[in-house]
């Protein structure tokens, strides 16, 4: 139920706000993971973020799904329209490629790793989280789906993206 302060705003004003949100929900993810890696180290921090990421991404595929109105088995498509409504693809830069029964994503500019440069910290090694992230939000969107890494730092082998993951429809 929207309030009447977000009934009174224009599309404009509507479209602006949504990135406003989605900037603070990467904020406020970004400074929790900060928080314990500068008290108890990397390794430490990624154990949580992996638990996070693998409850986070499950909440936010079966909303897009529901939202979309997606069936049980939505296949490569139904994945394709989630992966466009996910919060990421409202600040990342992103891309998704098509062939047969594969799709290829890509997130080109990873406002992650961007930050991360900017206050001169080493890349989040968001592999491991991406392969509990990503993995999991394909199997609500259709359980026949798989997932793998095919560049994700620490083990970044394309340089023209952040990171790209590989889904396979296996029928």
């Amino acid at each position: 139920m929207a309030s009447e302060a977000l009934k009174a705003l224009s599309r404009e004003q509507l479209e602006r706000l949504i990135e406003i949100y989605c900037k603070d929900w990467l904020a406020i993810d970004g400074v929790w993971f900060q928080s314990v890696e500068r008290k108890l180290g990397m390794d430490e921090a990624m154990e949580h973020d992996v638990a996070v990421w693998k409850q986070f991404t499950v909440i936010e595929a079966k909303k897009i799904k529901e939202f979309l109105s997606l069936p049980q088995r939505a296949g490569l498509d139904g994945l394709e329209q989630a992966l466009r409504l996910r919060l990421y693809a409202n600040i990342n830069r992103d891309e998704i490629l098509r062939e047969g029964n594969t799709l290829l994503y890509r997130t080109l500019d990873c406002r992650v790793q961007t930050a991360r440069s900017r206050k001169n910290m080493p890349w989040h090694p968001c592999k491991a989280v991406g392969e509990v992230e990503y993995s999991g939000f394909a199997r609500v969107i259709d359980d026949r789906i798989s997932c793998r890494a095919v560049s994700c730092y620490p083990d970044k082998t394309d340089d023209s993206c952040a990171c790209s993951w590989l889904f396979t429809l296996e029928e």
